[in-house]
């Protein structure tokens, strides 16, 4: 029952043009609810046995409260577009995520880290600091996004699924012309091999159904070895994991002295904090960001105002 609703749920994930990750994380959280009720049928719960489930992992796994809200998302994808029967909103709320400043690096301490790093993990964080993406925008550029002419990286179905541009330093324009020759070999290699296809969303794919060979189509950050596509079943070269880079990040910014915790996100941060302190406008930094709404923006004021920032200790003279 469980096996052929959850692949009743991943098809329809994939007919909406969902992430692979999503998918992956959404029939986790699907199957964990199943066999927290003892493998009951959904069909049989409703809004009561959610609520129970998020109460557990709240209370007993001590999850936070974005972990709890994506919970909740995935059990009412599953309600509402798989089993056709809508929850009450009423009967259920998202838990209340504590309001943090994000934590802001200095350009300092931003160029010490980078300093740690060599090889395709400073390119990268160069790219997350100089042009304000997140992990993955970053990891899922393709050879073709790279706009040399007009120094600009373009960000395909960003989050909220809307393309936009940012800005591409001219620092690291030599290392990325370097890296682009570097995914041409490897992508004659693979052809050579019978292989050199890369994944391309369904619609694209139909499209342009010989896009998926092409150099401009292929990851900017391969990954090192080819891999199985659980979806189409093709042997494909996918762009680096991220844990990799993530790790990369801790390790650096434990090198560089920098008792902050530090992440990949945490350039994206810096990056959106430091225009703000050079006199970029809001709605500017809004839209390089891709931020549906301003009042996500306006967190990177608050902490321009916070601390020393903005106001001087009465014990300083």
């Amino acid at each position: 029952m469980a096996k052929k609703i959850l692949d009743e749920m991943s098809e329809i994930l994939r007919s909406r043009h969902y992430s692979n990750r999503t998918e992956e994380t959404y029939i986790d959280w699907v199957r964990r609810y199943i066999l927290f009720h003892n493998k009951r049928h959904p069909r049989e719960m409703g809004a009561e046995e959610i609520r129970a489930f998020l109460i557990h992992l709240a209370t007993e796994r001590t999850v936070a409260a974005s972990t709890q809200n994506q919970a909740l998302s995935a059990i009412l994808f599953l309600y509402r577009e798989v089993l056709q029967k809508e929850i009450e909103p009423i009967l259920l709320s998202a838990a209340k995520r504590p309001e943090r400043l994000p934590t802001v690096l200095s350009r300092e301490e931003v160029i010490r880290i980078i300093a740690r790093m060599n090889g395709l993990s400073k390119l990268m964080a160069q790219i997350l600091y100089g042009s304000g993406l997140r992990l993955m925008e970053c990891l899922r550029l393709r050879v073709k996004d790279v706009d040399f002419e007009y120094k600009i990286l373009t960000v395909r179905d960003g989050k909220g699924e809307k393309d936009r541009v940012a800005p591409l330093p001219d620092s690291i324009i030599p290392d990325l012309r370097r890296q682009i020759e570097r995914v041409r070999l490897l992508h004659e290699e693979d052809l050579s091999a019978g292989f050199g296809e890369v994944y391309l969303p369904t619609a694209l794919e139909n499209k342009y159904p010989n896009a998926s060979r092409e150099l401009a189509w292929q990851y900017l950050f391969p990954s090192p070895n080819r891999s199985l596509d659980r979806r189409s079943g093709k042997e494909r070269r996918h762009h680096l994991d991220e844990s990799g880079l993530q790790r990369t990040f801790k390790e650096s910014a434990q090198k560089a002295g920098i008792q902050k915790r530090v992440s990949p996100h945490t350039f994206r941060h810096s990056f959106a904090t430091h225009l703000l302190q050079n006199g970029y406008d809001i709605r500017t930094v809004q839209e390089l960001l891709g931020h549906k709404d301003v009042r996500t923006t306006m967190i990177y004021t608050h902490v321009l105002q916070r601390g020393g920032m903005a106001v001087k200790s009465p014990l300083d003279p």
